[in-house]
């Protein structure tokens, strides 16, 4: 068994229900391809859930993809993940994961510092990751539903996130 501790995170600054989610352009990833994207091309299209998680490969990455599609959300509403790791890693995520998502590749966090979700890894000196997030968006951009970890590690409630996108 994995032994960690619970830690608090510090307060957080990101945007709540109502505003308008920050636009952004990173490369956008996918099974097969990645290429540069911008947050406002996504949401013009459709609505769209953005999910910022820790490092590809890390046990939290792979609990919120496993529940965000055993809970059906995948299937109902374009989702989106955000985090450090590198496109060829989104690609292995993706694969491993077996989820029909895109992650956009953030290596430098400056999404996670613009949403106020930076979160500096102990004991790894200038690692900066993204805080756990979900976003629900509208084609407007405006948020809809917000979650953010108030704890390290912390998950939202995977029904509420699915009964957020089924009310949008």
């Amino acid at each position: 068994m994995v032994d960690f501790d619970i830690v608090e995170l510090p307060e957080h600054d990101a945007p709540g229900v109502g505003e308008t989610a920050p636009d952004f352009t990173r490369p956008l990833v996918n099974q097969e391809f990645w290429e540069d994207a911008s947050l406002s091309d996504l949401t013009d299209e459709e609505p769209v859930l953005l999910v910022f998680h820790p490092m590809d490969g890390a046990f939290p990455t792979t609990y919120v993809w496993n529940n965000l599609r055993d809970h059906g959300v995948l299937e109902e509403i374009r989702t989106v993940g955000i985090s450090i790791s590198s496109p060829y890693e989104h690609k292995t995520l993706l694969k491993e994961r077996d989820v029909d998502a895109q992650v956009f590749s953030d290596p430098a966090a400056g999404v996670a510092t613009e949403y106020g979700l930076e979160h500096d890894l102990d004991a790894m000196n200038g690692i900066t990751e993204h805080r756990p997030a979900v976003f629900l968006l509208d084609e407007d951009r405006e948020i809809q539903y917000q979650w953010v970890a108030e704890t390290w590690p912390d998950f939202p409630d995977y029904d509420e996130v699915a009964d957020a996108v089924s009310s949008l």
